[in-house]
């Protein structure tokens, strides 16, 4: 059965269109369903002198491999390239809305989302603090887990948007057991590893250095680990994070667990930017997403390089085989 995939066109002043827009190339075995302005799409198809001439969807009618077409979400004010506007802050939600309605709702099989600017939809006076938090919300769910994947290499986050002042008071017992234990069932379910093999980072330099540097490692960190190993999980840690990340312990990792956001991200975007894949563990629904941000200075230039949301695609409509 052909997929059927929504792809939400992010931050209408950034390069999300500009990457939506060069999807009617893209050969693949699934039907793709743009959510969002389809004036924008074709201003920013001109705009960036490419044809782009996709029809509107069409809700219940049969998915059709390569196709390409557009679920029209309308914008509050016409988007400028590389101009925030607040004004369309809540127009950006609402593709997120239709995306994650359809998914629950079976119509779409899974969901990939181009990126927002957290920012400017904060500074229209809507909390919002990512995507990852928005779909747990949304979609009810109990524990969702924030992975990116690239060639060699899968890190998932016991802490995903935080400042650096607030990581260790959030990593708790009962935090670390939660984002062990899906990550754990998702590379089982969604990747099919039977016996996921996963490495644990410490949180402090030298994985605390036998409590001198920090007692997270040996208070936290190490008996959740020792009780998840005597139910047969497959862990290793806590590792310091600036050796951990080397080929002779990857060698021996399905997946790295790190405690915060930039301990394991800028190892793995060193590895595969432009290749990688942020993955959101935990939903009811599968979703991914490209692994950087909005470019505002690349929007409407011809710069922004597709690679990553056509990994990002490829990956959904695996995950949701």
């Amino acid at each position: 059965m052909t997929a059927r995939i929504a792809i939400t066109t992010g931050e209408p002043a950034g390069i999300g269109p500009d990457l939506c827009v060069t999807l009617k190339n893209l050969d693949i075995d699934a039907e793709l369903v743009l959510i969002g302005d389809p004036q924008l799409l074709a201003a920013r198809a001109a705009e960036l002198k490419h044809r782009f001439d996709a029809p509107a969807y069409q809700p219940g009618s049969e998915p059709q491999a390569g196709h390409v077409c557009v679920a029209p979400v309308t914008l509050a004010t016409p988007a400028v390239s590389g101009k925030l506007d607040t004004a369309n802050a809540p127009y950006v939600l609402a593709t997120l809305d239709r995306a994650i309605q359809g998914c629950l709702a079976d119509e779409f099989q899974a969901m990939v989302t181009a990126p927002v600017h957290k920012a400017v939809i904060n500074d229209a006076g809507i909390p919002f603090t990512g995507h990852t938090e928005y779909l747990a919300e949304k979609c009810d769910a109990e524990q969702v887990v924030m992975m990116l994947a690239a060639p060699g290499l899968r890190v998932a986050l016991v802490t995903t948007h935080l400042p650096l002042s607030r990581v260790a008071a959030a990593i708790t017992p009962q935090t670390l057991e939660a984002v062990l234990r899906c990550t754990r069932s998702e590379l089982r379910a969604r990747f099919r590893i039977a016996r996921p093999r996963i490495l644990v980072a410490g949180l402090n330099p030298h994985a605390g250095e036998g409590g001198h540097l920090g007692h997270e490692e040996r208070d936290i960190i190490q008996p959740v680990i020792e009780k998840l190993q005597g139910e047969g999980f497959q862990l290793t840690g806590p590792l310091p994070a600036d050796t951990l990340f080397t080929p002779p312990w990857l060698a021996q990792a399905d997946a790295v667990v790190a405690m915060y956001h930039d301990q394991g991200l800028p190892v793995l975007k060193y590895m595969g930017f432009g290749k990688a894949v942020n993955i959101t563990l935990g939903l009811p629904i599968v979703r991914t997403s490209v692994d950087h941000g909005t470019a505002l200075d690349k929007a409407g230039s011809g710069g922004a390089d597709a690679g990553s949301l056509e990994a990002a695609i490829r990956c959904a409509i695996d995950l949701a085989s």
